[in-house]
């Protein structure tokens, strides 16, 4: 039995699921994603490592704000509920560029770089991770735990849509052991022999 370790980046994530829901016209399970791409790799899942960030609030709050951070304590509840997963929170900064607002994940990337550095101290019988990012700041960090014997597995996306927020980072393929493009099919509904599948608490 091989077990794995998945860290998955939320920020970058959402998007790629908000893309194929668009795509199928059809709102896609959370979880189900992780499960299908261990079950892919022929890994049991035995941790995953989730990093997110609540959405901005002002300092008095708008009924969006409102909405969304109620939206995100259910959700963030429901994670913390599940206890084979790992919850890291960083901040979201917002900027005003050319008169729009922009958001931001902060402080997410070191969090997920503590946590895989702390894999042979540990998790020393790990071999094998997954890693769903798409930032090239993570190359150097994941050489280092390459070293130490561990190989990464990059899932991820790319398109060359003019103006897309998918944009390919060579380094960061190079870097890994393996990297897979994420499609459609990863984030297919369960089914039967899915539904067997053992995600290992």
């Amino acid at each position: 039995m091989r077990y794995t370790l998945m860290f998955v980046d939320n920020g970058f994530f959402k998007l790629v699921k908000k893309e194929v829901e668009i795509k199928t016209g059809k709102k896609k399970r959370f979880l189900q994603t992780f499960r299908n791409i261990c079950k892919r790799e022929d890994l049991d899942l035995k941790r995953l490592f989730f990093y997110t960030a609540p959405p901005y609030q002002s300092e008095v709050s708008t009924e969006k704000e409102r909405i969304l951070i109620k939206n995100y304590n259910y959700f963030f509840k429901f994670l913390k509920y599940k206890k084979w997963i790992t919850v890291r929170e960083g901040r979201c900064q917002r900027l005003k560029i050319d008169g729009e607002f922009i958001y931001n994940q902060k402080g997410v990337d070191i969090l997920i770089s503590i946590d895989l550095m702390e894999i042979p101290n540990k998790y020393p019988s790990i071999k094998e991770i997954i890693l769903i990012a798409c930032d090239s700041d993570f190359v150097p960090l994941i050489r280092n735990i390459q070293d130490k014997g561990i190989n990464v597995i990059l899932y991820t996306y790319f398109d060359r849509r003019r103006n897309s927020p998918f944009s390919r980072y060579n380094e960061l393929l190079k870097s890994c052991d393996r990297w897979v493009k994420l499609k459609e099919e990863d984030f297919a509904d369960v089914d039967l022999e899915v539904k067997k599948e053992k995600i290992v608490r």
